[in-house]
C-alpha cells in the first residue's frame, strides 16, 4: 500500500512517495524555481540551424529553447514522434520554420546544466482522465488499462464523445489509466475542460507578445491528485491546512476519487518525520548506499551517464561465493531501482554487478531488475548485459535530478570531490615564486596560503624552501589565513 506525504511552505512544497515503510519518490517545487515542463509559450525562432535539423527558440528563458525536427507538428504526421525518428525521413527543419517566425511551443524537458529547454510545437494538455491533442484525429488507450475488449470498448464510447471537426467537436485524445473505470458524463467533462483550455490558449497567443506564458502546468501539490495517486494509495496526508482546502477543492472538480483519501496532518511532529524523510534525502545525496546484507552500492553521476557500481563489501552469508555475489546482485537490482526514482536519475546509466560466473544467475539478476523498474511512473529501458558484464539501461530525463536541485559544485575543489594535497599546493608555490622571481625583483616574497600549508613549509619543505631563496637571492616570509582554502594561496611582492 502507499501513502503520499506532502509538506507544504510558502517556498516549497515537498512530496513523498511511501510503500510499505519505504520511501521510494521524492519531489521538490520551490515557488522560485517551478519546473517549465508542460507549459505553452508563444516563442519566436531565434535562429535556424540546418546542418543539426533544429531550431533555437526564444521564449523569453535566460537561454535560448531548442526544437528539433522530430518535434514540429506536421499535418499528417504522428504525434510525439521524438528524436529516435530517422530526421532524413522528414521534411528538413528550413522548410518548417523561419527566422522571425512566431511558434506555439510546449516545454517537453526543463533546462538541465548548460542545455536549454527542449520544446515541441505538439501540444498536448493533461487533464483529470484525457490527455488533449490538439492538432490530432487519434484516439489512444493508455498501455496499462489491460484486455483488449476494454480498450476497443474505450475508443468506440470516446469516438462517440469526441465526434468531428465539421460538427464542431474533433481533436485527438489519449485515455489516461485512470480513465478505465469512468464513465460517459466524466469523460465528457474532461473534454469539455480541455477543449476550453486550448481555446484560452489560442485567444491568448493572438494577443500577446512573442515570450508570452500561454498555459502553466499546474503546481505540484495538485499534480499529486492528478498524476500519483493510484489504486494502491491508502491517504494522501498535508500539513497546511489553507492547502488542504485548496486541495479539497481542487479535487472535487478534477480528481472525485481521490478527495476521500485527503487527510489533514495535525501531529505535532513534521509530517516527514513520521517516516524519517528528511534522513532519506541526505542518504540519497551520498556516494555510498548500504544494502541490508551488508554489501553497498557506489552512485556516481556525471553530466554523460550515471555510474552504478555493486559491491559485497561485508557480506559472507551465503553457502559458497557464487551464492554470496547472486545474492548481493539480487539485493543490488531492488535497491537500484528505488534509487533511480528517489533520486530521479536520469539519461544514460550503466550498471557494474559483481560479476557472475552462471548465465542464469546474470539472467534472475535482469529479470529482477526489469521487475523492479516496472512500477517506475518514468520510462526506462534496458540493453541488458554487455560483453565487458555491464548492464546498459536508460531512463527518461524531464527534470534536475535531486543532487542537482538540492546541492552545487563545491566551491573549494570545483566539484572534482578532491582537493589537492598540502604538499602538492607547496610545490605550487615554489613554481609559482620561481616564476614571479625571473620578471620581478621585490625586495621581499610573501606568501598567504592556509595553515597546513604554512605549516607544511616551515616543517617538511623548510629545506626546499630556503634553498628557493637563496636561488634567487630574496627572503621568503609565510602568513597564514585561516579563511583561505586548501588549495587558494596569494604570493605578494613586498
Amino acid at each position: 500500500m502507499q501513502d503520499i506525504l506532502v509538506n507544504w511552505s510558502p517556498q516549497e512544497t515537498r512530496v513523498a512517495v511511501v510503500e510499505n515503510g519505504a520511501v521510494q519518490e521524492l519531489h521538490l517545487e520551490r515557488t522560485l524555481e517551478r519546473g517549465l515542463v508542460g507549459n505553452v509559450y508563444l516563442g519566436k525562432v531565434a535562429r535556424v540551424l540546418p546542418g543539426m535539423q533544429s531550431a533555437f527558440i526564444d521564449i523569453g528563458l535566460e537561454r535560448a529553447a531548442f526544437l528539433h525536427v522530430a518535434d514540429v507538428h506536421v499535418a499528417g504526421q504522428p504525434h510525439g514522434r521524438g528524436p529516435h525518428v530517422d530526421a532524413t525521413s522528414l521534411p528538413p527543419i528550413e522548410k518548417l520554420v523561419f527566422e522571425g517566425q512566431s511558434l506555439v511551443v510546449q516545454v517537453i524537458k526543463d533546462p538541465i546544466g548548460t542545455k536549454g529547454a527542449r520544446l515541441s510545437t505538439q501540444i498536448s494538455v493533461a487533464g483529470r482522465l484525457l490527455v488533449y491533442l490538439p492538432q490530432d484525429d487519434h484516439i489512444g488507450i493508455s498501455q496499462k488499462i489491460g484486455s483488449p475488449e476494454l480498450r476497443d470498448q474505450l475508443r468506440q464510447r470516446m469516438t462517440v464523445l469526441v465526434g468531428t471537426r465539421e460538427s464542431g467537436g474533433g481533436g485527438g485524445f489519449i485515455l489516461r489509466t485512470n480513465a478505465e473505470d469512468a464513465d460517459d458524463r466524466e469523460l465528457a467533462d474532461d473534454i469539455a475542460y480541455l477543449r476550453k483550455t486550448w481555446a484560452t490558449m489560442r485567444a491568448l497567443a493572438l494577443k500577446s507578445p512573442a515570450g508570452a506564458l500561454l498555459h502553466e502546468d499546474l503546481n505540484l501539490a495538485q499534480r499529486v491528485l492528478r498524476d500519483l495517486v493510484n489504486e494502491h494509495t491508502q491517504s494522501i496526508r498535508i500539513d497546511s491546512g489553507m492547502q488542504f482546502e485548496a486541495l479539497r477543492a481542487f479535487g472535487t472538480q478534477y480528481t472525485p476519487g481521490a478527495v476521500g483519501r485527503l487527510q489533514h496532518y495535525r501531529g505535532e511532529r513534521p509530517i516527514f518525520d513520521l517516516f524519517g524523510i528528511d534522513q532519506e534525502v541526505e542518504k540519497a545525496l551520498g556516494r555510498r548506499v548500504e544494502l541490508k546484507s551488508g554489501g553497498y552500492l557506489v552512485i556516481d553521476q556525471t553530466e554523460a551517464l550515471t555510474t552504478i557500481d555493486v559491491n559485497t563489501g561485508g557480506y559472507v552469508g551465503a553457502r559458497n561465493f557464487d551464492d554470496t555475489i547472486f545474492k548481493t546482485n539480487l539485493e543490488a537490482a531492488q535497491a537500484i531501482a528505488r534509487q533511480l526514482r528517489l533520486r530521479n536519475l536520469g539519461g544514460i546509466i550503466i550498471i557494474d554487478f559483481i560479476d557472475m560466473a552462471r548465465s542464469e544467475h546474470q539472467e534472475q539478476v535482469l529479470a529482477e531488475l526489469r521487475k523492479q523498474l516496472a512500477r517506475d511512473r518514468t520510462k526506462t529501458t534496458i540493453s541488458g548485459f554487455t560483453q565487458l558484464g555491464l548492464v546498459e539501461m536508460t531512463r527518461k530525463r524531464t527534470r534536475e535530478s535531486l543532487a542537482h536541485m538540492l546541492c552545487e559544485p563545491c566551491p573549494t575543489c570545483g566539484g572534482r570531490g578532491q582537493t589537492k594535497t598540502a604538499r602538492s599546493v607547496c610545490y605550487d608555490i615554489l613554481r609559482e615564486i620561481l616564476r614571479e622571481a625571473r620578471q620581478f625583483n621585490p625586495k621581499e616574497f610573501r606568501v598567504i596560503a592556509c595553515a597546513a600549508v604554512v605549516e607544511m613549509l616551515l616543517d617538511e619543505e623548510s629545506q626546499h624552501l630556503a634553498g628557493l631563496s637563496d636561488f634567487i637571492g630574496k627572503p621568503i616570509s609565510l602568513q597564514a589565513e585561516a579563511s583561505m582554502n586548501p588549495e587558494q594561496y596569494d604570493i605578494v611582492l613586498m
